[in-house]
């Protein structure tokens, strides 16, 4: 009988598994043959490393990597394929478990699929497959970061389960969406992720359509190109709404009002907008916030006193740098701005400051902020038993106004990582409580009126990276038990304390191993700091003005990528190996000392350089050619030397070249025809040379960006034929002491970049050195290491040099002194309203000075001298109130001088060679000046009399406007309950307004 049983329990066995097979239902494995190969042929479209899809054989596809199945039916309801390690920091593993090629629409076959996520992958620019769009059960779609190009396609909209979709990307508009109306057939969708995806197509409804989707609970759509209002919304469906990020986009709009209706909000980001106006006071009682982003925006404010007296209980981090909030804002924030105007309405202040016990990054940089941080804690009214702010990690008060000492009670922020106050104008010694910091990272007190000596207890702050002091009035001595436990400091500035003195063993070795270090104009010498050979990971150094005199050391050649030594006292010769020694300096300058000898042909071996300055020194011999191999060249300074020869050729390679400094040598010859492929090049000086020939006439063609040409004291001869009206950017031409000939051109007038400076905000170009498209934190860093590696440049205008690099882009001056000019004066320059110096001596320039001059209202200095100058001086020079410098001498000039006004700052050697001249200040009297004199006694006491009239006048209005509006403000002081209720009713009828 158990024979029996056993034979028909097989025989069962095998009739269901032929009636299975006969319906194309046969299991392998637990896994359905229609599944499994619809997988196989999804994993042939694929391309992946040997490794990463090596589990995907054998019957039971449930067990491949990356595939999940139902427990009951087996079939596949996920795949999850991400890339789990980030490309730029962990490219090797990345690279092993990168998939890309195409994918198969063999997808379709699985039925139940509600997971997928290709995310982090490359898939080579490929469009998102339409046919995604027919996984009816999908739940989940995550494409993020995954290669992929074109539209989104309007299929997704037929995914009415979805309530995951991720298509950001981190290519900037690789992806782009034409419209929205396929996202609002979405109905299950919670969560939404299409950061930096193009939007800029769906125009200004994004919003409207959005608001369709009932279930949202999250919203990501940074650096979409987004725009139009997003304050104009009747009502709202997603009330569930927890986390809204749209940063980063172009939305010129108030601030949306609706954003107090959604109770459940925890993360709010609106930062770099367009916002303006009014923040909804309701936004205080958002009970569950616990982000808040608003940095960057255009113009807002708010209602301090609702807005910071509500339900925030739970907030964790609020940004509301780069706006416009003003000094009373912080001091409704914090009680710690010790300002008047936050007492005088002291009853509507938040009763408790425990609203922010949780408070772990605040930010509020870059307002206006006003007001001094109290001296004690007697001071801040009512905060927790915790402590003020106990969870504070990060507090970002730069570039505002803040006044006062630093307080002691700081310290008391004892989880604080983070203490940013640079550029303020905070006064007195730096804390010695400040060392007690146990968690302290990041320190900048830079940029203030900080003085006295660094305290020495500084050495303590075991957690320190970086610390920045720099440009205060510190003094006193920098010692080795400054720096006992910083063991992880990486980056330390200390630039522009004139008064540090570093006093340290020449065989001390340092705990720490700096990135970044600048201890400009402190005093480090005589002898170079042999601590600095122990430092193995500098990037970046600056020692200039910090009288080290002497040779360079060998060791220092290859110390570091940026190398910044100028204005001090260093000798010896450049190595003639230097090209070998250090392959990636990108930045050298050795400026202002007294190197000798030739420069190196090695220097060419350093491709990475982008800025090369060797000026004021003394080498010798020719400029050498191999410069031109760095093709990186940024700006090239070897101004002030005795360099000789010819410009070489080669320089024409340098196509990045946008600075060029070869003044003061001893070059000749001819502009190489090469100059025409410098395309990018904005400065030019060639002043002080023995250069000849002509001017080239190709100069106005190819040098379409130049804002800066000095050829003065050369020898250059022929006219101004080059194409002045095409350097639209030109505001410096210096053109002074050469043989130019022939008359000025009328179109010295088409120069729109000496246009007034309100028209040059769009020209204005930031001289720093620097490829601004690096990593934000790392062009601060080298821009804090080369702050005095600007471009620099001398200017002779009124009689003397005057040396420019702050507002070099501001300073428009035309020289054309000392040639042979000839012909009239050029009228059309007049058209030049923003000109600060003109210079036409020394030519022979004829004619009548123009009544149009007046119209140059910039003019600071202006010299015609010796010329053929006929005519009068024309009375509307009086309206040329800027004038500071003016010389008239040696001309033909005749009648009366106006001698009112700015003109009677000028003596009598302004005028002098002009013999028809009369009239103050010459000693030559002219006819009628009897007459004058009698007429200007009688208008002298007439004058006066309505002065006196006029004072009173004006003093009447001044105290009547006084008592209007000071008055009811000393009775809000006085009734501080009128004070508060009046704040109150404000705040309401604004918030129903908005």
């Amino acid at each position: 009988m158990e024979k029996i049983s056993a034979l028909g329990f097989l025989l069962v066995i095998l009739c269901l598994t032929r009636d299975l097979a006969c319906q194309g239902k046969a299991l392998q494995g637990d896994c359905s043959t229609t599944e499994r190969e619809a997988l196989l042929d999804f994993k042939n479209g694929l391309k992946s490393s040997n490794t990463r899809l090596s589990t995907w054989t054998g019957g039971n596809c449930c067990q491949w990597e990356g595939i999940s199945c139902e427990n009951n039916t087996k079939v596949v309801i996920s795949i999850n394929l991400r890339n789990p390690y980030p490309l730029e920091e962990m490219f090797e593993k990345w690279r092993l478990m990168n998939l890309s090629g195409e994918i198969r629409a063999s997808l379709l076959e699985l039925k139940s699929l509600r997971y997928l996520d290709l995310s982090g992958n490359t898939f080579e620019g490929i469009l998102i497959p339409n046919f995604f769009g027919s996984l009816k059960n999908l739940h989940y779609l995550n494409l993020s970061n995954g290669g992929f190009k074109g539209v989104v396609p309007p299929s997704l909209g037929n995914l009415s389960n979805l309530q995951f979709l991720d298509l950001s990307s981190n290519e900037f508009k690789s992806l782009f969406v034409k419209d929205l109306e396929w996202m609002t057939s979405l109905v299950s969708l919670k969560i939404l992720k299409m950061d930096e995806v193009d939007f800029s197509m769906v125009g200004s409804q994004w919003m409207k359509a959005l608001n369709k989707l009932p279930f949202f609970t999250e919203l990501h759509l940074q650096y979409c190109s987004l725009s139009g209002p997003i304050s104009s919304l009747s009502s709202i469906n997603f009330t569930s709404l927890s986390i809204l990020n749209i940063g980063g986009n172009h939305l010129q709009s108030k601030f949306p009002i609706w954003l107090r209706n959604i109770s459940n909000i925890t993360f709010i980001d609106l930062s770099s907008n367009n916002l303006y106006g009014q923040i909804s006071p309701g936004l205080g009682e958002l009970p569950n916030l616990q982000h808040l982003n608003l940095s960057v925006n255009t113009d807002l404010t708010g209602s301090c006193s609702q807005l910071l007296s509500g339900s925030w209980k739970k907030i964790e981090f609020l940004d509301l740098s780069y706006n416009n909030f003003q000094g009373m804002f912080l001091a409704y924030l914090l009680f710690l701005v010790d300002d008047d105007r936050s007492k005088q309405c002291r009853g509507i202040i938040p009763t408790s400051i425990g609203n922010f016990c949780n408070l772990k990054h605040l930010d509020v940089s870059k307002n206006d902020l006003t007001g001094s941080l109290p001296e004690s804690l007697k001071d801040i009214k009512n905060y927790s038993s915790e402590g003020v702010l106990p969870e504070l990690r990060e507090l970002h008060l730069c570039w505002n106004k803040l006044t006062g000492r630093l307080p002691e009670w700081l310290s008391q922020l004892e989880k604080l990582t983070v203490l940013d106050l640079y550029d303020n104008k905070f006064q007195g010694p730096i804390p010695a409580s400040f060392a007690t910091f146990r968690y302290m990272e990041h320190m900048s007190l830079a940029h203030n009126e900080l003085n006295g000596s660094l305290p020495i207890s500084f050495g303590q702050l075991f957690e320190l990276t970086e610390l920045d002091v720099s440009w205060n009035r510190l003094t006193g001595i920098i010692s080795e038990q400054h720096f006992l436990k910083l063991s992880k400091l990486e980056m330390l500035w200390m630039e522009g304390n004139s008064g540090l003195v570093l006093n340290v063993s020449s065989t001390w070795i340092p705990p720490f191993q700096l990135l970044y270090l600048n201890m400009a104009s402190c005093n480090l010498g005589p002898s170079f700091p042999t601590w600095l050979k122990f430092q193995r990971n500098l990037l970046g150094l600056c020692m200039s003005n910090a009288n080290i005199s002497g040779s360079i050391p060998n060791w220092v050649w290859n110390i570091s990528s940026i190398l910044v030594l100028s204005n001090n006292k260093l000798s010896g010769s450049i190595p003639p190996t230097i090209g070998e020694s250090n392959l990636y300096l990108s930045f050298l300058s050795l400026s202002g000392n007294q190197i000798t000898g030739e420069i190196p042909e090695s220097i060419g071996y350093m491709q990475e350089l982008e800025k090369i300055d060797l000026s004021g020194n003394s080498l010798t011999g020719s400029i050498p050619s191999s410069i031109s191999n760095c093709s990186y060249l940024h700006i090239l300074n070897l101004g002030q030397n005795n360099l000789s020869g010819a410009i070489p050729k080669s320089f024409g390679r340098l196509k990045w070249l946008r600075s060029l400094y070869l003044n003061k040598n001893k070059l000749s010859g001819e502009l190489p025809l090469t100059f025409q492929n410098l395309s990018y090049l904005g400065i030019l000086d060639l002043s002080y040379n023995r250069l000849s020939g002509d001017i080239p006439t190709w100069i106005g063609i190819a040098f379409s960006s130049l804002k800066v040409l000095k050829l003065r004291s050369n020898a250059f001869s022929g006219g101004l034929l080059f194409g002045l009206s095409n350097l639209t950017l030109l505001h410096i031409l210096d053109l002074a002491e050469n043989n130019l000939s022939g008359s000025i051109p009328s179109t010295l007038g088409d120069l729109i970049g000496m246009s007034p400076k309100e028209e040059l905000s769009h020209l204005e170009v930031s001289y720093i050195i620097g490829n601004k498209n690096i990593q934000m934190t790392e062009a601060v860093h080298q821009d804090k290491l080369i702050v005095k590696a600007k471009d620099k440049l001398i200017v002779k205008a009124k009689n003397q040099d005057l040396e420019y690099a702050k507002f070099l882009p501001l300073v428009v001056s035309i020289d054309l002194s000392s040639n042979n000019f000839t012909g009239e004066f050029p009228k059309q320059i007049t058209k030049l309203k923003g000109l600060t110096f003109l210079n036409l001596s020394r030519n022979h320039i004829n004619g009548s000075i123009p009544k149009s001059i007046s119209m140059l209202h910039e003019l600071e200095s202006l010299d015609l001298s010796c010329n053929n100058l006929y005519g009068s001086i024309p009375s509307s020079m009086l309206l040329l109130t800027f004038l500071s410098y003016l010389d008239l001498s040696n001309n033909n000039l005749s009648g009366k001088i106006p001698f009112t006004g700015q003109m009677t700052t000028f003596n009598d050697s302004m005028f002098a060679g002009n013999s028809l001249l009369c009239g103050r200040p010459l000693v030559a009297q002219c006819e009628d000046d009897d007459l004058d004199q009698g007429q200007g006694q009688s208008n002298v006491e007439e004058e006066n009399d309505d002065v006196f009239i006029d004072q009173w006048f004006y003093l009447s209005i001044g105290l009547g406007f006084a008592v209007g509006i000071l008055g009811p403000f000393f009775l809000l002081v006085i009734k501080k309950p009128w004070c508060e209720a009046y704040f109150r009713l404000v705040g309401k009828i604004v918030d129903k307004v908005l």
